[in-house]
């Protein structure tokens, strides 16, 4: 190590804290007695030209203590804060045992781009990345208020990963947002990698199928949540942000309902409903009818659904259970491969399989309709989480439905609507505003109301007064 000898105690110690890293920077400047560490891999190298290089190339000896009160250089006398620094994205910068920090972090990072994800028609088009600052930005851009607050922590004893909570001040509850303050502060683990990952130590109920937060990739979600009240979090590394707290009717809404006229957005709105129920009871409905009642089926429909299954050596609760897994099967397979031949996997494995199995005899020609039927109503449902979620409970009940039959259904559902009414989201009901009850808030969770009837904001948040009303010309 060629350095100055004024340097050299903290210095030493610094580079021996780096040992074996292939990426960090040792640079001297003897004529000025100055040395530089960095990381080249996280450092903006026009930064580091134009902040560093430059000046320093420049700089006489008894110029450099003016070069240092320029308020980018940040002394530092501790040498963690050093070693954090330089982790951060910051050039230390060593002169005559003196330490400076100056942040010239710039990694390489993705560019913004269309969700491909959440899909929408109308509306913006731009998705969160896997820089947390970026994805601020997309949110200040929107959000031109000084109530817009946004505060940091780190979580990770290695990965040191920075998560952001904001809120609006005046709109949030702070009741919620101490409770998930808190929470943060509770996490104890090696590493951070993803908003999903995260949510799993801050929900209410964690071994519940159910998701408690609402995860989005779009900052107009993002916008919309906050201003209703809805704390939002975001995690460094990761195009994924959680709103909290969440409901389970805010999963069954688009940004493409308020994109379009309220008709059409009350319209879609009730057909993701429509698909809830087709996606839990189709096939179960299909199995508690072939099974034990028969006596519901029409006549006509009854002869050709006996022919159909004639050849088929299985109880329905099996040949529905096979064809189920099959379509997860190609579900999980299409999402895995390259985009193209997933897709090929997806349309051409469904076809052929479907009609294999029909002649050979595996399967009924009305239980390919009724899966299929069930497979594209879970497709309609906008949130990932919740689809998932939904088709998992759908195997309980084909189970159900094939031991006792429509009863076994009705349990089934019971069980479901059970399970998430006891169910919260930092303390606040899953089933807001059904349970408690709040009128108010159903013009926008069952419909879509016209703008002009949406002038209160959700009971949860803490100033639920009317906004102003828009004048008209």
């Amino acid at each position: 190590m060629d350095a100055n000898p004024q340097n050299a105690p903290m210095l030493r110690h610094i580079l021996d804290e780096f040992d074996q890293c292939a990426d960090l920077i040792f640079r001297s400047f003897p004529e000025i007695r100055t040395d530089i560490v960095y990381f080249t891999s996280i450092v903006d190298q026009k930064l580091f030209t134009d902040e560093i290089l430059a000046p320093f190339a420049q700089v006489q000896l008894d110029e450099l203590e003016q070069l240092f009160q320029q308020s980018q250089f940040t002394r530092v006398t501790e040498s963690k804060t050093v070693v954090a620094g330089i982790l951060a994205g910051s050039a230390a910068i060593f002169h005559e045992k003196n330490v400076y920090l100056l942040d010239i972090y710039g990694p390489k990072t993705r560019a913004v781009q269309q969700s491909e994800t959440e899909t929408i028609i109308s509306g913006p088009h731009d998705a969160f990345v896997e820089c947390a600052m970026t994805n601020i930005s997309l949110i200040r851009q929107r959000i031109k208020s000084s109530h817009l607050k946004i505060k940091e922590y780190s979580v990770g004893e290695i990965t040191k990963t920075s998560v952001y909570v904001l809120y609006i001040k005046d709109i949030a509850n702070m009741k919620y947002v101490g409770e998930l303050e808190k929470r943060i502060k509770r996490i104890e683990i090696d590493a951070v990698n993803d908003g999903g990952m995260l949510t799993q130590f801050l929900e209410d109920r964690p071994n519940s199928v159910f998701p408690q937060f609402l995860t989005t990739e779009r900052p107009d979600v993002a916008v919309s949540k906050l201003t209703a009240g809805r704390i939002i979090t975001l995690i460094d590394n990761s195009p994924t942000a959680f709103a909290a707290p969440s409901a389970f009717f805010e999963f069954f809404s688009s940004p493409d309902d308020y994109y379009q006229r309220w008709a059409l957005g009350t319209a879609l709105r009730l057909l993701r409903y429509l698909a809830l129920l087709i996606t839990i009871s189709f096939t179960a409905f299909y199995v508690s009818v072939t099974t034990f009642h028969y006596e519901m089926i029409p006549e006509a429909l009854l002869r050709t659904l006996a022919e159909s299954r004639n050849r088929v050596p299985f109880p329905p609760v099996y040949e529905a259970l096979l064809m189920e897994t099959m379509i997860e099967l190609l579900r999980e397979a299409g999402a895995r491969l390259p985009t193209k031949i997933g897709q090929t996997i997806g349309i051409v494995g469904g076809i052929v399989i479907g009609q294999a199995a029909v002649q050979a005899g595996l399967t009924s020609n009305v239980l390919i309709i009724a899966v299929a039927s069930s497979a594209i109503a879970s497709f309609v449902i906008p949130s990932y989480m919740m689809s998932a979620s939904i088709r998992l409970v759908r195997f309980g009940i084909i189970i159900l439905a094939g031991i006792w039959g429509n009863i076994g259904i009705a349990m089934g559902v019971a069980l479901i609507v059970t399970h998430i009414s006891s169910l919260t989201s930092l303390g606040s009901s899953y089933l807001i505003p059904v349970a408690p009850m709040a009128p108010g808030d159903w013009k926008d969770i069952f419909i879509r109301a016209p703008f002009t009837f949406l002038t209160r904001r959700p009971s949860q948040s803490q100033s639920p007064n009317p906004i102003k009303q828009i004048k008209r010309k």
